[in-house]
C-alpha cells in the first residue's frame, strides 16, 4: 500500500481511475474495480492527505462509467448493418439486446444496473442498447444510476474494508472478493431473468 501511496496522493489518481473505468467497457479485463477499491482503501487509511477525497473518487468513477457507456452506445448506434450482423453472430449479444429492449420497453432498467456489476455485462448492455436503437432517454438515466451504484459500492468496500481490517493488502483482497461476489450474483440474476419472464 505504501508503494501505491505516491499515486494515491496525487491528483493524477482521478485521471487514472477515470481512464480505466471509461475504457473497461471495451476492455472488460481492465482492473478498474480493483483500482477504485485500492484508491478508496488507501484514502481511508490516511496514506494520502486529502487526495483522493472519497466523494470525489465516487463521482469520478461514476461519471467515467456513464461516459464509457455513452461512447459504446453511440458507436453501436452508428455501426449500421455491419454492426447488426456482428450482433447477430453472437448469441450472447443477441440475447442481451432482446432482454434490454424488453426491459426498457416496460419502463424498467434493473437489467442495466445488474449488468454494471456482472463480468462484461456493461459492454453487452451498452452495445446492445445502441445496436437496438434504443432512445438515449430510455438508456442513459439507468446507465447513470448503474454507474453511481457500482462506484458507490466499490468505494464503500475499500473505505470500510480499511476501517475494519486496516490499510493492508488483506483488506483490499477481501473488498475485491466482495466486488467479484456481487458480479457473480449479478451475472446469475441476469441469466435467470429470461426464465422468470417466461414463467410469469
Amino acid at each position: 500500500m505504501e508503494s501505491f501511496g505516491s499515486l494515491i496522493g496525487s491528483p493524477w489518481i482521478y485521471a487514472v481511475v477515470a481512464l480505466s473505468v471509461l475504457l473497461d467497457v471495451f476492455l472488460p479485463v481492465l482492473p478498474s474495480g480493483v483500482l477504485v477499491i485500492t484508491a478508496a482503501t488507501a484514502a481511508a487509511a490516511g496514506t494520502a492527505t486529502d487526495v483522493p477525497d472519497i466523494l470525489a473518487l465516487t463521482l469520478c468513477a461514476a461519471t467515467a462509467s456513464v461516459l464509457g457507456d455513452l461512447v459504446a452506445y453511440r458507436l453501436a448506434w452508428r455501426g449500421g448493418a455491419r454492426f447488426d450482423r456482428a450482433i447477430a453472430r453472437s448469441r450472447r449479444l443477441t440475447g442481451a439486446q432482446e432482454r434490454l429492449g424488453a426491459a426498457l420497453a416496460r419502463g424498467g432498467g434493473a437489467l442495466v444496473i445488474l449488468a454494471r456489476f456482472a463480468p462484461a455485462g456493461r459492454s453487452l448492455v451498452s452495445l446492445g442498447a445502441g445496436a437496438a436503437r434504443r432512445r438515449a432517454r430510455e438508456f442513459l438515466p439507468w446507465s447513470a444510476l448503474a454507474g453511481l451504484s457500482w462506484a458507490g459500492y466499490s468505494v464503500a468496500l475499500g473505505y470500510f474494508g480499511a476501517h475494519w481490517l486496516g490499510a493492508t493488502w488483506l483488506a483490499t483482497a477481501v473488498s475485491v472478493g466482495a466486488l467479484f461476489a456481487a458480479g457473480a450474483g449479478a451475472g446469475y440474476l441476469m441469466r435467470r431473468r429470461p426464465q422468470v419472464t417466461e414463467a410469469s
